[in-house]
């Protein structure tokens, strides 16, 4: 579906040296009019309420880039387009930049565009769409889905799930906090990690419930000083390396946007302190990816091996080791009717739940 909204084409003014990792140019327009991506993202307007980075480097009036809306129910918090062209191995999250604006993966007016022009998979569905067309593919693959899905709202790839913005450092981050602790004590963590910063950040940006540390603030501290939050030192030194990482430009929100699958695992799991179901996780529920399939997870397994009719209470008593449940050959290939569709880790655990 060709969705007739476009947006200005624009520029930002000349970052600082801590915001060259995000190139700032999207769209200029060609010999023949059209607009050809000279990056792999477009530019939404930051708000008023995410504009920390913007305190020392004020955005000029040319940097502001506005969609147009079509009607009142098109426009999601923070005007995030509800619908945007989407697809499965696409980004479909808006991720924040250091700087406070949002890239998303296609601009409203090329979701026609050529492959080759853009570097991108060809946009398939919209925001507004791919959910339904992820059930009706599941549910086409297996019959006895339809019940699951029908009782359980998916709202992750939801319309109003896929306008939430993201910030990929800060979501990275949490991750590296949540590794082998409950959830009570990575929220208490992540709490204590956010109040090291809140002295002497921008009172505005302190005192907001969402406020979290940019990597900007994180790079130059000691990691005797991040262990204040009670991380380990390992942790301490994974989450100052991150930190690095974006500053230096080797992990970008417009890297995150314009690589595959593939490359996403590759490119993040070579940092340290990132394994693979951290990155497959990160890639699902923040990237909004949704042909993320983890056989590594046991929650997956259990749930896929229940649904196969598999015997689950006594596989469990059995020491199988990491695929106790079902083999990772075994579950590559049952799992292979329902890409480009496969983000089952929710579905399979809600098959435990309801006994299958």
């Amino acid at each position: 579906m060709a969705l007739k909204r476009t947006l200005r084409s624009a520029r930002l003014s000349d970052a600082p040296v801590s915001h060259l990792a995000e190139d700032a140019v999207v769209h200029t327009p060609t010999k023949n009019g059209r607009n050809s991506p000279k990056h792999l993202g477009t530019i939404v307007t930051p708000t008023n309420n995410d504009t920390a980075d913007n305190q020392s480097t004020p955005l000029t009036k040319k940097a502001k880039l506005q969609a147009k809306p079509v009607n009142s129910k098109t426009e999601a918090s923070n005007s995030i387009p509800l619908e945007r062209p989407a697809g499965p191995h696409s980004t479909n999250a808006p991720l924040k930049t250091p700087r406070g604006s949002r890239l998303i993966t296609y601009a409203l007016d090329v979701a026609d565009s050529s492959p080759s022009k853009s570097g991108l998979p060809r946009p398939t569905t919209s925001t507004s769409q791919i959910l339904d067309q992820a059930c009706a593919h599941l549910i086409k693959a297996d019959p006895r889905l339809q019940p699951l899905i029908e009782k359980h709202h998916c709202r992750l790839f939801s319309a109003e799930g896929l306008a939430e913005e993201v910030d990929p450092f800060q979501s990275l981050c949490s991750g590296i906090m949540a590794q082998q602790v409950s959830g009570a004590a990575a929220s208490s963590i992540k709490k204590k990690f956010v109040d090291l910063f809140r002295e002497g950040a921008d009172t505005t940006q302190s005192t907001s419930e969402s406020f979290f540390p940019s990597a900007a603030q994180i790079a130059p501290c000691e990691v005797s000083f991040l262990r204040g939050a009670g991380l380990s030192c390992r942790k301490a030194e994974y989450i100052k390396g991150l930190a690095e990482k974006f500053i230096s430009g080797e992990l970008t929100a417009a890297m995150l946007i314009s690589a595959s699958d593939e490359e996403i695992m590759e490119k993040l799991t070579a940092v340290r302190g990132l394994g693979l179901w951290s990155v497959q996780m990160f890639a699902c529920f923040a990237l909004k990816r949704t042909d993320i399939f983890s056989t590594g997870d046991l929650g997956v397994q259990r749930g896929m091996a229940a649904f196969m009719g598999k015997n689950i209470q006594k596989l469990k008593a059995n020491k199988g080791g990491k695929w106790k449940y079902m083999s990772e050959a075994d579950m590559l290939q049952h799992s292979a009717k329902f890409a480009p569709y496969r983000y089952t880790k929710n579905c399979s655990r809600t098959m435990v739940a309801e006994g299958y």
